[in-house]
């Protein structure tokens, strides 16, 4: 059995990611915060499925918490390892800068970007042990190009962005990838409170995208087949010029 971690994995990008995940032979490890119902009918669909999983339940953004619960799934599975990391889990606090309070920067940067040394740290030596590993990072249109009134956001993904380029080029020559997806408007839980029928005028193709869309590109990054992939941001965006 092969072992998958995707954060944030109980609903939107992050379910559609894991269906994915669970079909190419994955036993999936989802995490999620605090919704245990919404959790547990993802995993139940992915059984249903005929796929398999179970539940990992932890706080992103609480260095403490995710060791805890990763030390335990070893200890619980000494002969077995994570060898597929999604990070996947995000939040968005948008604001102007001028307004911006000091704990909508902090808690996005802590969600959004330090999640990603919290949880990579704890997988990624196992991964160079056994010569193989798949990192794939959800990141964003914004943390590319930068969007107006995300400052916060657009700071943590950038920073994800340039950390997964970094760490490319330290684990490449032990057979593990590291490369990011960069959605633009998609249709989750995240954008709901967006402005769909204004802003699709700015994407070529006049709409906003769907989880599955994301997740294919995520499958394939944490495939065999991408192989000689690293270092990428791929965006997946309806083409919007970034």
């Amino acid at each position: 059995m092969k072992y998958a971690l995707v954060t944030g994995g109980s609903r939107g990008i992050g379910k559609a990611i894991c269906f994915k995940i669970a079909d190419a032979g994955y036993h999936i490890l989802i995490n999620y915060r605090r919704n245990d119902q919404e959790a547990q009918e993802t995993l139940n669909q992915i059984i249903s499925n005929g796929g398999s999983g179970e539940l990992m339940k932890f706080d992103i953004s609480n260095s403490t918490e995710i060791k805890a619960s990763i030390d335990n799934w070893k200890t619980k599975n000494p002969d077995k390892h994570i060898e597929v990391l999604i990070n996947n889990a995000g939040i968005r606090k948008d604001n102007l800068i001028v307004w911006m309070k000091e704990d909508e920067w902090s808690d996005v940067i802590k969600t959004n970007l330090d999640s990603f040394f919290f949880i990579t740290k704890q997988l990624v030596t196992d991964m160079l042990v056994n010569k193989y590993g798949r990192i794939v990072n959800v990141v964003s249109l914004s943390g590319i190009k930068g969007m107006p009134g995300q400052t916060n956001y657009s700071a943590a993904k950038g920073g994800v962005i340039a950390a997964s380029k970094a760490l490319a080029q330290e684990i490449a020559k032990k057979n593990v990838t590291v490369n990011c997806v960069a959605p633009g408007f998609i249709k989750t839980d995240m954008t709901k409170d967006l402005d769909e029928k204004q802003l699709k005028q700015m994407i070529p193709m006049n709409r906003f995208g769907n989880p599955e869309e994301i997740a294919d590109v995520v499958a394939f990054l944490a495939s065999e087949k991408a192989s000689y992939i690293t270092g990428e941001v791929i965006s997946v965006n309806g083409g919007i010029y970034t």
